[in-house]
């Protein structure tokens, strides 16, 4: 996949380890011929100090020149020093460490804690320290607290590999062995490829975006193109920086690891798919609205509910009518979806609905009985689904059926066999959100198109959504991925 390089300083400050082919001094790192190998490499900066204009610094700078994979980055090492970036989102980092502090900790004032490739020999503050390196990917880090009333982040700072005693080398070794299983093992023979992509999955989803075989199709129209897919989880975050490209195949949240993943992807530089605004302006439905109808876009009829302002949920039935569709704001495959028929079930369903979010989208009822789907790839459309309604329920997916959810049928057609103002509504729809993957959920009312959601992950199973194109409908995604990539090695902006 890529070649590693553990870069020290000293030969000395490896002392203490099994000698390995990974591992140079700076000075012979810094004199390697430039372009001498194309392949692609991974450093890991393991030098004393990243002092400005030091050796450090520019093993870290030289290696992004040449087109390496560096940790820590020129970023990460100017970050660092940038003391406002330490405002951590933690809002119980004085309660944790409070209880972390041993009998007697009240009297403490400031202590600090090693943080080894964002993992901690703590792990009450194991949370902590891999928020602390997923902002600042360094491969040692020493985070120091302070109390004034209440504890706080007083500096976050690289730590050198000579410094540590005989556990901490212990510990760290035993961490970087994990973080990369290349250290002392001899890599496999493999076929080599043109670019690497994670393709992250969660195999214990319930309704995953996309089914085991449509994952291994994504795999082989990969390997078609000379792009090896490699499919990681939420587990892989430190490994990111391996690969070229992210392709999400898991459902996506902002408030999860998918935008986090999607986030670090695009800080680094690699081609992203779903891109963190993407994921942004889809997960949340009132943005959604307030995006569409600002385009001057058809959405039902619709309003949206304050959890503290009580006459307006009662107002909401004059507005819109019974039956009214509840959807809190972040749901998918049509959950935290609800339909009322009356006042008191609008009340029960908004007390229940609003433990969740503050605001909640109430719309007019509108059954249909199918929804098309339309997907979408960089402003053309890709393929047309029509997803009918579950067997005796008004929506897509049935979740209260027996405890699992159950869906309707499906019909795949070509494109050009869609309603043609269903197919353009649905491009005009994904306009002011990017040019990503995306799949518009549209109902057509009196014989006109209506916006129901624009989806960042969009549903690609196997048998479903491929009935059509089949393998080609995989190969053209991974297309994209190859022009995009190809358009970033030459320096050509989208």
């Amino acid at each position: 996949m890529s070649r590693l390089v553990i870069v020290v300083e000293k030969a000395s400050d490896w002392g203490s380890y099994y000698p390995s082919v990974d591992v140079v001094t700076a000075m012979d790192y810094l004199r390697e011929p430039i372009g001498g190998d194309d392949e692609r490499t991974q450093v890991i900066n393991l030098c004393r100090s990243y002092k400005y204009l030091g050796t450090g610094y520019y093993v870290s700078l030289l290696g992004e020149a040449r087109g390496h994979k560096v940790m820590p980055s020129v970023r990460t090492v100017n970050d660092l020093r940038r003391r406002s970036l330490y405002g951590l989102d933690i809002e119980d980092l004085n309660q944790k460490l409070t209880h972390f502090l041993p009998a007697g900790g009240r009297d403490t004032t400031d202590f600090g804690i090693l943080v080894y490739f964002g993992e901690t020999a703590y792990p009450a503050l194991q949370d902590l320290a891999r928020q602390v390196f997923e902002l600042f990917p360094c491969p040692l880090l020493r985070i120091e607290f302070e109390r004034d009333r209440v504890w706080q982040v007083s500096s976050i700072k690289p730590v050198g590999l000579h410094t540590l005693d005989d556990a901490q080398e212990d510990a760290f070794a035993e961490t970087l062995d994990s973080f990369s299983k290349k250290l002392w093992r001899k890599p496999k023979a493999r076929k080599r490829y043109r670019y690497d992509i994670a393709m992250l999955v969660d195999p214990n989803e319930a309704m995953p975006p996309s089914n085991k075989k449509a994952l291994k199709s994504f795999v082989n129209a990969g390997k078609e193109l000379g792009i090896e897919v490699d499919p990681i989880g939420k587990n892989d975050y430190q490994r990111l920086a391996e690969y070229d490209g992210l392709f999400i195949r898991e459902t996506t949240a902002s408030d999860n690891h998918t935008y986090r993943f999607a986030h670090r992807a695009e800080k680094e530089g690699m081609v992203v798919m779903d891109d963190p605004s993407s994921i942004l302006r889809c997960t949340n439905k009132i943005y959604l609205n307030d995006l569409m109808v600002s385009r001057k876009l058809a959405v039902p009829n619709t309003e949206i509910l304050y959890r503290d302002n009580a006459k307006g949920i009662k107002d909401v039935a004059a507005k819109l009518g019974f039956p009214i569709v509840l959807k809190i704001p972040d749901g998918s495959f049509s959950r935290g979806v609800v339909k009322v028929e009356n006042d008191a079930q609008l009340e029960k369903a908004t007390s229940e609905l609003f433990q969740h979010s503050a605001l909640l989208l109430a719309q007019e009822f509108v059954y249909t009985e199918f929804d098309w789907r339309i997907g979408v790839l960089n402003h053309e459309a890709l393929y047309a689904c029509k997803y009918y309604m579950s067997r005796g329920h008004w929506q897509i997916y049935n979740h209260g059926a027996k405890g699992t959810a159950k869906s309707g049928g499906f019909e795949t057609i070509p494109v050009r066999d869609a309603p043609a103002e269903v197919v353009k509504l649905a491009l005009k729809a994904t306009q002011p959100i990017g040019d990503g993957l995306y799949g518009v959920d549209l109902k057509q009312v009196d014989g006109k198109p209506v916006v129901i959601e624009v989806n960042d992950n969009p549903s690609i199973d196997a048998g479903v959504e491929d009935a059509y194109l089949g393998d080609d409908l995989y190969l053209r995604i991974m297309q994209e991925f190859m022009r995009r990539l190809e358009r970033k090695r030459l320096g050509i902006a989208d």
